[in-house]
């Protein structure tokens, strides 16, 4: 497939730099409410889930990912950070019709492959040694499954105050809760960034009628090059663009937080051109004041990804459905312990 080997081999995209992640993170805490779970917001607790919005960089930071030694990691990682729309149609897929479990995906762009192989390029398999050249990306799988470690989490959590878990028991439940919010905010902001939507994702390749870069530059460029230049990223001018979090109006139906993470993506993919377009008309060159033109539409993504996390975060801790395995579990327990048992 060309889209993805342009991906690996060009090198690995990042969608924001730490910078970008972190303030997505900060700003979906803003949107939390003051009866938010009062240990996510202390200052440490803060600061923790600001700093796990890097985390799945992190993981791609070992320095022979791409070597034998690294491979279940560079497969496990790499494509939940992208989803390159353009490219369903070669399997017969549309956003809309995508399956909201992630193996039935893998299992239909197997099967599309072997059916119509004439389709899709050869494979070099020396510069596909994490075999991720197959696959279109992950992100609204992986967005979808954090909210539902999230949900699970937020349940287990409730049983162990009201149905008799030890302190050491609340307070593990509690650092996964921070440790899940945090990571998510990684996956949510990349799909903020219009090029982990697109084959195009660095640079435009094929026909190119309206003469976008190709420059091999550009995604770095706007995920951190941009604002460093242009004075960095500023908490304060952002926040009172983010709303009070509300519940994801999707989230209560069967696959609803898939399709509502879909939905977000698809959003995000229609602004690639007007990406592209900006850098044409020199917007993005952060020089002069047409050169700062860009950094609006830039913030308003960082702006948008806080937002959707924090209806996100928020939802999980509404939907939480009450673990009732647990709570018997506690309660024998506690059973037992009365009776003399230890």
């Amino acid at each position: 497939m060309l889209c993805v080997s342009v991906w690996i081999g060009t090198g690995t995209a990042i969608a924001w730099d730490y910078p970008g992640h972190r303030i997505i993170n900060q700003l979906a805490l803003a949107s939390l409410p003051t009866n938010f779970p009062a240990f996510a917001l202390t200052p440490a607790a803060r600061e923790r889930i600001v700093f796990l919005s890097g985390e799945p960089d992190r993981w791609r930071n070992v320095p022979d990912r791409r070597k034998e030694t690294d491979l279940a990691l560079a497969q496990y990682n790499e494509p939940d950070h992208y989803i390159d729309l353009e490219e369903l149609s070669l399997y017969g897929l549309t956003p809309e019709t995508l399956p909201p479990l992630r193996y039935d995906l893998v299992a239909q762009l197997a099967l599309a492959r072997a059916a119509h192989p004439e389709k899709f390029p050869p494979i070099d398999p020396t510069r596909n040694l994490d075999h991720t050249r197959q696959l279109v990306g992950f992100l609204p799988w992986t967005i979808t499954e954090y909210y539902s470690k999230l949900k699970s989490e937020f349940s287990y959590l409730k049983a162990f105050e009201e149905a008799g878990g030890t302190p050491e028991e609340i307070a593990n439940a509690q650092a996964n809760i921070i440790y899940t919010m945090g990571v998510m905010g990684h996956f949510v902001g990349d799909g903020s960034q219009p090029l982990h939507t697109t084959m195009y994702f660095n640079g435009w390749f094929g026909p190119n009628p309206h003469g976008y870069t190709t420059n091999h530059t550009f995604h770095p460029w706007i995920d951190g090059g941009y604002f460093e230049k242009t004075g960095g990223l500023k908490l304060e001018t952002m926040v009172g663009k983010i709303r009070p979090a509300q519940e994801v109006g999707e989230s209560s139906r069967p696959d609803g937080m898939f399709h509502a993470a879909v939905s977000y993506i698809i959003a995000q993919n229609k602004l690639v051109e007007p990406l592209y377009q900006l850098e044409k008309e020199g917007k993005l060159t952060g020089e002069g004041e047409k050169g700062l033109e860009g950094k609006v539409f830039l913030e308003g993504q960082l702006v948008k990804a806080g937002q959707i996390l924090g209806d996100i975060w928020y939802t999980a801790w509404l939907e939480a459905p009450e673990d009732t395995y647990l709570e018997k579990a506690l309660e024998a327990r506690a059973a037992k312990t009365g009776a003399g048992g230890k």
